[in-house]
């Protein structure tokens, strides 16, 4: 009985299944599938459907009251109320599309969409506090995961509608009402904390190295299995077996959990957990003590550009001279020190103060450029796929959404080589994700052969970088205590840049395409039934060819460059701050 208590207040138990409540955060990235279906079923033009996508987006990104709910409610009541908010956006937009019920004008639609995708914030949000106070010294990795899974579920949920194999493509938004509900439902009452930081065991390295080695084997398969199914013909039982399969995988981290609950005889390590908390009182006593001296910021910021060329212990020394001459001088009256008006990089910050200081627009402005170019691809990746002629366009959703996941794990992993190694600015990683866009974005442009399959990757990657390589980088200019208000508003540059690349300039551009093309008598053979459905009113003019997305996607290669300059001028302003960050470390490592 102690045995079956301790297994569900395992902390390991809680990530795994946040972990599977992760997969369903992830339905935002399907709506590249499920738009097609709205468009005909709707008689929508593309510049309606943009509109959806920017709603879908702001609903994915808002997590204001969700973040309030989680500090007032239970997590299972504020989770109970994202799986009804789910449940009653989408299922109502399939009841419209089937017929089911009447339809709504435009922005009651947008007002379902937002409302269903905003569930999505109330899941992750309870999945990361669950989970970060569960593992306080294991944040990284944590958040890296959790957010990883949250780009998979569009792959799993698209494998899980491949078995459904229903000719009525609105099935799809009947799975994403009822699918991420009934899974939250089942999950509400595991994710919470559960004092996780007093189970710290010596086999957290070894628990921690075999869920990687997991989510890499499961992108991976997810990987091959899509592409099988898109160059074979498979027959339905096959189909069966791959998703089988895939729950074995997603099934498979449950073993950890059950192993140090049941198997596990060492005792857990009370000498660490002692050092920790003597460690913090020392560090508490410290920043104490700190609060009370007169902070020289003026020695950091107008010091000679040779001291930062020196190792980091004789930059301390020399730094510290100067404080000691700028004492003398202003007990003499020489000088006059000015108290530090507000924080300093790498600092606690609060909202307000962030918002005066140019790092932290470098930062939202690179996001929206590069997330936001990104973000339009995802939400148009089901137009663009049909306009270069590919039918199956569910094959590149599931495709963003692997590479999405890779990028986020890759972007965390890599990103703290470099400032872990070598400690150089974390925006570095970045601004190498928004050249690898750049370069997804001229395929699609060009539209050479495979173009779309190379362009999902690339994209996908840089995309999903980006949401490792953000949250990691502000906490470590701005702080942890007002981290919760910065990231959220950081958050809003996804729906932003959705609403200028997508809502602006794709819609416009490709309307406009298929308006010209619509009344060209010479694309009636090549384009069957286009002509007669726009001039008829039956269905919006459709666009083919690689003019559809041409402009637009020059457009966005265009500001994933300057996405990449704002990224490198903020990595050359705060090199200083990574230098004394991680200089020391590494030195005294090195040494």
């Amino acid at each position: 009985m102690d045995k079956l208590k301790s297994f569900f207040s395992n902390r390991w138990l809680v990530f795994v299944a946040a972990m599977w409540m992760q997969s369903c955060a992830g339905i935002g990235y399907l709506f590249g599938s499920i738009s097609p279906v709205i468009k005909s079923s709707l008689n929508y033009n593309q510049r309606q459907i943009a509109r959806l996508g920017v709603a879908k987006d702001l609903g994915d990104s808002v997590g204001f009251l969700a973040g309030t709910l989680c500090e007032v409610l239970p997590l299972w009541a504020a989770l109970l109320i994202g799986a009804l908010k789910n449940f009653v956006g989408y299922g109502w937009v399939w009841l419209i599309v089937t017929g089911r019920a009447p339809p709504l004008p435009l922005w009651a639609m947008c007002i379902l969409i937002f409302v269903g995708t905003n569930g999505e914030t109330y899941f992750n949000t309870a999945a990361l506090v669950s989970c970060v106070q569960n593992f306080p010294k294991s944040r990284g990795p944590v958040v890296g995961i959790l957010k990883g899974f949250a780009g998979l579920g569009g792959a799993i949920m698209t494998q899980i509608y491949a078995v459904i194999h229903s000719p009525d493509h609105a099935s799809l938004i009947f799975m994403v009402a009822v699918g991420p509900a009934m899974v939250i439902i089942a999950l509400m009452f595991i994710v919470r904390p559960v004092g996780g930081h007093k189970q710290v065991r010596p086999t957290d390295d070894m628990s921690f190295t075999f869920i990687y080695s997991v989510c890499l084997l499961l992108a991976a398969y997810l990987m091959g299995v899509m592409l099988v199914e898109d160059l074979v013909d498979l027959n339905h039982s096959v189909i069966i077996i791959f998703t089988v399969v895939l729950f074995f995988l997603l099934l498979v981290p449950f073993v950890i959990p059950i192993t140090l609950s049941f198997f596990y005889l060492e005792p857990r390590i009370s000498e660490e957990e002692s050092l920790l908390s003597a460690t913090q009182k020392h560090e508490a006593g410290k920043s104490e003590a700190d609060a009370n001296e007169l902070i020289f910021s003026e020695v950091e910021d107008e010091k000679p550009k040779e001291v930062d060329l020196l190792p980091a212990l004789e930059r301390q020394k020399r730094i510290a001279q100067l404080q000691t001459r700028l004492f003398q001088a202003a007990a003499e009256g020489a000088v006059r020190v000015k108290r530090r008006r507000g924080p300093h990089r790498g600092e606690d910050f609060t909202l307000t103060q962030a918002l005066i200081k140019a790092d932290f627009w470098l930062i939202f402005f690179s996001l929206l450029l590069g997330s936001g170019s990104g973000l339009t691809v995802i939400d148009n990746l089901g137009q663009m796929s049909q306009s270069l002629g590919y039918d199956n366009t569910h094959i590149f959703v599931s495709m963003i959404s692997i590479w999405n996941f890779l990028g986020r794990v890759g972007g965390g992993f890599f990103s703290e080589i470099v400032v872990r190694d070598y400690a150089y600015p974390r925006p570095v990683a970045m601004a190498v994700a928004q050249l690898i866009m750049a370069v997804g974005h001229l395929f699609i442009a060009f539209g050479w052969p495979g173009a779309m399959h190379i362009a999902t990757i690339l994209i996908g990657l840089g995309y999903g970088a980006h949401w490792a390589i953000v949250p990691a980088a502000a906490s470590e200019l701005f702080g942890l205590k007002k981290f919760g208000a910065l990231y959220n508003f950081l958050t809003l540059a996804n729906p932003a840049g959705s609403l200028v690349f997508s809502g602006l300039i794709a819609s416009s551009i490709y309307d406009r395409e298929a308006e010209k093309q619509a009344h060209q008598p010479h694309l009636m053979h090549q384009i069957p039934g286009s002509i007669f459905q726009g001039i008829l009113g039956q269905d919006a003019p459709k666009c083919h060819g690689v003019v559809c997305f041409f402009l637009t996607s020059v457009i966005m290669s265009v500001f994933c460059v300057i996405a990449f300059l704002l990224s490198m001028i903020l990595v050359h302003r705060t090199r200083i701050v990574y230098t004394n960050l991680y200089g020391k470390s590494r030195s005294s490592g090195l040494s």
